[in-house]
């Protein structure tokens, strides 16, 4: 392992004011049926996309409540879409910036992450048990027993995560009169955990969809190799809040490309798995529901996936045919009925999967570990539970 130095950051807290209000845009592209027309949020418009939101307030609330300190690094493990927000994040308050990322990182991020002053780790192979998240995990508590001072936001873990969101929500009620149907995707749980719960007390009779990854475990489903990166989880972060979710759809790679290609065709708005995921399913929300306000959170543009998402033979290699998307979700009764993988829809979103007995257990002695390390050595963390991204 390269031994990690890290210098000292200056901050540059006029990049603050760049973050969030971004567009409202109405969606009214066949995806691919004709639907009435739904709302999207355009993160990519915002400097360091959806996450910078999260992650601000991450390191934000770490500095208040003393666990790091003024200049301190911060790590943490990515693939790829938390670290712009981080490197945005670590510009604006002065942080260095490690970030553990694994070889299906795209070049184009690797790119940009460098360019933007991130330091990037990368793992060579996926472990065993758990992939590259847990190989990531194991790299990012080598770097951190490196930096003793360092600071690990864990974002699947970290309330504050959510509580980044607060100001989309304002954002999104101050431009709508009414909303019907919320659609996001959900990874960490942050951006859906918080956005449900100011909206819905603006709105009580509000429709939460969450939109998974086919191969994603968040709500049940066995965890498999996915495609689709910055959508869905092998492990169950603690920040998702599956009492928000009045149904859940899983949605396949062919089918978020299709959409996205669609996007970009007739609406001029590109992005990415997560993008092409959620419009999909906002669009057939609006299509089921005519005279429903519905709206949906585009997380970030399309440069990391050209070489993906927007590439034809990258297509055709994974078998990812366009036009060939399904008009509706076949339906589950529950999300262990049976294994999906394509596009799904199960309307039991209110009850939380059963979590392995060793990840609650462990969350549990983590807290007690943090609060009493918080009282004497405040910025090192480094035994919370598994996240990634």
């Amino acid at each position: 392992m390269t031994a990690l130095l890290t210098s000292a950051a200056v901050g540059n807290p006029d990049l603050l004011p760049l973050l969030g209000r971004t567009p409202l845009a109405r969606i009214t592209t066949p995806l691919p049926h004709p639907h009435p027309g739904f709302w999207a949020k355009l993160e990519c418009l915002g400097a360091g996309g959806m996450k910078a939101r999260s992650a601000v307030a991450m390191l934000r609330g770490a500095r208040a409540r003393g666990e790091l300190r003024p200049g301190a690094t911060v790590v943490e493990s990515t693939s790829g879409t938390l670290g712009i927000g981080l490197a945005f994040a670590g510009q604006a308050l002065g942080h260095p910036v490690v970030l553990i990322g694994d070889q299906e990182l795209e070049p184009s991020m690797r790119q940009l992450l460098h360019a933007h002053g991130a330091r990037l780790e990368l793992v060579d192979r996926p472990a065993r048990h758990g992939g590259w998240q847990a190989a990531r995990l194991a790299r990012l508590r080598a770097v951190l027993g490196q930096l003793p001072d360092a600071y690990w936001p864990d974002q699947y873990n970290n309330p504050d995560n959510a509580a980044g969101y607060l100001a989309m929500a304002q954002e999104i009620g101050a431009e709508l009169d009414h909303l019907d149907v919320l659609v996001c995707s959900v990874g960490t749980g942050g951006h859906s955990a918080g956005l449900a719960e100011p909206l819905r007390r603006r709105w009580p009779a509000l429709r939460v969809i969450g939109v998974d990854s086919v191969g994603s475990t968040i709500f049940g489903q066995p965890a498999r190799p996915r495609l689709m990166r910055g959508l869905g989880s092998s492990i169950h972060p603690r920040n998702v809040a599956h009492q928000a979710f009045d149904e859940i759809h899983w949605v396949g790679p062919a089918e978020a490309v299709d959409a996205c290609r669609r996007l970009a065709r007739g609406a001029f708005v590109s992005g990415g798995w997560s993008t092409g995921a959620v419009a999909l399913v906002a669009a057939w929300a609006a299509r089921v529901r005519p005279g429903a306000a519905v709206a949906t959170v585009f997380p970030d543009g399309p440069h990391r996936y050209l070489g993906t998402v927007y590439d034809d033979g990258f297509c055709r290699r994974h078998g990812l045919e366009p036009d060939r998307a399904a008009p509706r979700p076949i339906e589950i009764p529950h999300p262990a009925a049976v294994e999906v993988t394509g596009w799904a829809r199960c309307r039991t979103g209110r009850t939380a999967p059963a979590h392995p007995a060793s990840c609650s257990a462990r969350a549990d002695r983590t807290e007690r570990t943090e609060r009493t390390e918080r009282a004497g050595r405040p910025g090192r963390t480094t035994d919370r539970p598994e996240g990634e991204r």
